[in-house]
């Protein structure tokens, strides 16, 4: 037997093994080596892969003993102790000594190791290099900053996609906002939207970003209080996302959650309830390849859909082939500054208050309740533009009793620049029809009028098959059924029976242009009659105030004062707006601030 004093080891050693940690420490001539402790993450549990082994009794070579082993069960200590009392030629007494001293020892650096992780999963403090600080700085400071934008995009290999990827850039710039925008990317497979997803979060720094495949029902709600506050909660696919997607629009819409769930207390093993609460605001990003989105995840995103054409798909391939060349090899290298640049910058801005000036002077549609939504969604593009832009502008300070709140101004170009995208992004999102079938539907117009012209027919004469439309278009049977179905359930084509037993033909009852692909949201403000006569009233002019024309679909929200008020104020002599038909409407001066503010000399800071 091994009579000598245990010699205790208060330190055990740590050497690294391969990506796990291995732990050794020594009681006498007895060595113990612990491994997998660093999967020991939670208090509750203690479970690792003990060896020990010491000198043979007989001096030849070693006895061992290897056992895994949770050390927090009293059974699995015991069984232990005895068949390593047996191996190693000691009492059980010895053995249940260095158990327990082992036990204390691996509990003190179980608690180092918690702590690390919970310091890990934590915001880094994140540290931008004087000389990539001044680069991102003179990209924020750029009066091209929208344009710079957009060709790094096409640097970092999107092809076209100009619109979508901008809108991309600024729904994920929005995540500084108290009410961020979502985004929802809608395509065929095989289209590019998982492309233009990625390239839109690389330029994201890595700790505001958190991205998924897929979620289970309850996930989001066991997330951590801060883990997604004023981040990017990225999922690959919608459908990956289904049974989540209760708590993803009451996130979105209500911008914290909040549950309660029922769980044993350790202590007297009764059950008892827990609280679990998840801060936002956080921007949600998803893909989708449906043709039917969910109506309440619709209003609640803005809808980006992917070109499908045949002119990008040229492009697409030819960047492909671009690719594997010098040049490409080139663009590669360079892609990776270009994606540090982008991040440093979105680093560089801060969640400041934004202030409108114009706001009461704006304009949209009211005729449908979804339109609450929708004008939310515009204002909060406009004050993304000029979150954007914060190192251009003045930063100033309003100061409420004794608090003070820092805020950057709207200006005309931030309007101007987010009515152009809402034209080309809300005007698909109001549209009854996806933008794949609005795409199938311009197709269709094309081929039956040329083939109208070649017979000498009119539209309601003209009769088609799928098959006809199937070779004209170049689809797929299946995406072909899906969309055809859409436009024959919303009356846009006639199904007729045809004369070969139980063949369908169509009738196209749409009376509408070959370009139908193209919408506008109605209703919005012209920028410069804006400009106009917010200048005169500023410098004092009384100028008479005129309407915007005529609204083509619903009415049109007026602050101040209900429409038919604002049309019998209406000035004869009416200004047109350049960009969309707008509602007859009525100008106040706008009020001025009740809170003081104190404006700045210097554009804002770049924080530390």
């Amino acid at each position: 037997m091994i009579a000598d004093a245990p010699r205790v080891d208060p330190t055990p050693a740590t050497k690294a093994v391969g990506t796990e940690r291995e732990l050794v420490v020594a009681y006498g001539k007895r060595r113990y080596r612990i491994r997998g402790l660093d999967k020991n993450l939670s208090y509750e549990l203690l479970k690792v892969n003990v060896l020990v082994s010491c000198p043979a009794l007989e001096g030849a070579g070693e006895a061992v003993h290897v056992d895994t082993l949770d050390l927090y069960q009293a059974r699995h200590r015991a069984t232990f102790v005895r068949a390593a009392a047996v191996e190693l030629g000691v009492t059980e007494e010895v053995i249940k000594g260095d158990l327990g001293r082992l036990l204390l020892a691996l509990e003190t650096e179980q608690e180092r190791l918690i702590a690390a992780a919970q310091a890990a999963k934590s915001d880094p403090a994140i540290t931008i290099e004087d000389g990539e600080r001044e680069v991102a700085l003179t990209l924020l400071r750029r009066p091209d900053l929208i344009d710079c934008i957009a060709s790094d995009f096409s640097r970092s290999g999107i092809v076209g996609e100009t619109t979508n990827a901008l809108v991309g850039y600024l729904a994920a710039v929005s995540r500084k906002l108290d009410r961020p925008l979502a985004l929802l990317i809608q395509s065929t497979s095989a289209a590019g939207k998982s492309s233009l997803l990625d390239a839109i979060l690389r330029l994201v720094p890595e700790e505001d970003r958190v991205v998924y495949s897929a979620m289970t029902g309850q996930s989001l709600f066991y997330m951590g209080e801060l883990n997604l506050k004023h981040k990017i909660l990225a999922i690959a696919e919608e459908q990956g996302a289904a049974r989540a997607s209760y708590a993803l629009k009451l996130l979105q819409s209500e911008g914290e959650l909040t549950i309660a769930s029922t769980s044993k207390d350790p202590a007297t093993g009764k059950l008892v309830t827990e609280e679990y609460r998840v801060e936002g605001p956080v921007m949600i990003a998803l893909t989708t390849t449906a043709a039917e989105i969910d109506e309440e995840l619709l209003n609640r995103c803005l809808v980006l859909s992917v070109d499908e054409g045949r002119v990008q798909t040229q492009a697409i391939h030819a960047a492909q082939r671009a690719k594997r060349t010098l040049a490409g090899l080139k663009a590669r290298v360079e892609r990776e500054t270009i994606l540090r640049k982008h991040q440093n910058a979105q680093r560089l801005l801060e969640p400041l208050a934004i202030v409108n000036p114009y706001a009461q002077h704006l304009t949209f549609l009211d005729d449908r309740t979804r339109m609450r939504r929708d004008h939310e969604k515009y204002l909060t593009l406009i004050d993304t533009i000029a979150l954007l832009h914060q190192h251009q502008r003045v930063l100033r300070t309003a100061m409420y009793g004794d608090r003070h709140v820092r805020y950057i101004e709207v200006t005309l170009e931030d309007i101007a620049l987010a009515n152009r995208l809402a034209h080309e992004v809300l005007g698909r999102t109001l549209d009854e029809l996806p933008p794949q079938t609005r795409r199938l539907l311009g197709l269709l117009v094309t081929m039956i009028d040329d083939h109208c012209r070649a017979q000498h027919l009119t539209r309601s004469q003209h009769r088609f098959s799928r098959r006809e439309v199937r070779e004209h278009t170049r689809w797929g049977d299946t995406q072909l059924k899906i969309h055809l179905a859409r436009l024959v359930e919303l009356e846009y084509v006639l199904v007729h029976r045809g004369g070969r037993g139980q063949s369908f033909e169509y009738e196209l009852l749409y009376d509408g242009h070959a370009d139908a692909e193209e919408r506008r949201v109605s209703g919005l403000i012209d920028v410069e009659a804006l400009r106009h006569r917010y200048d005169a009233q500023r410098s004092g002019v009384s100028e008479p105030w005129s309407g915007l024309g005529r609204v083509e679909v619903g009415g049109l929200s007026v602050p101040g004062q209900s429409l038919e008020s604002a049309t019998n104020a209406v000035n004869p002599s009416a200004l047109r707006s350049s960009t969309a038909t707008d509602a007859e409407t009525a100008w106040h001066r706008p009020s001025r601030p009740v809170a003081s503010y104190v404006p700045t000399d210097t554009p804002l800071a770049a924080p530390a």
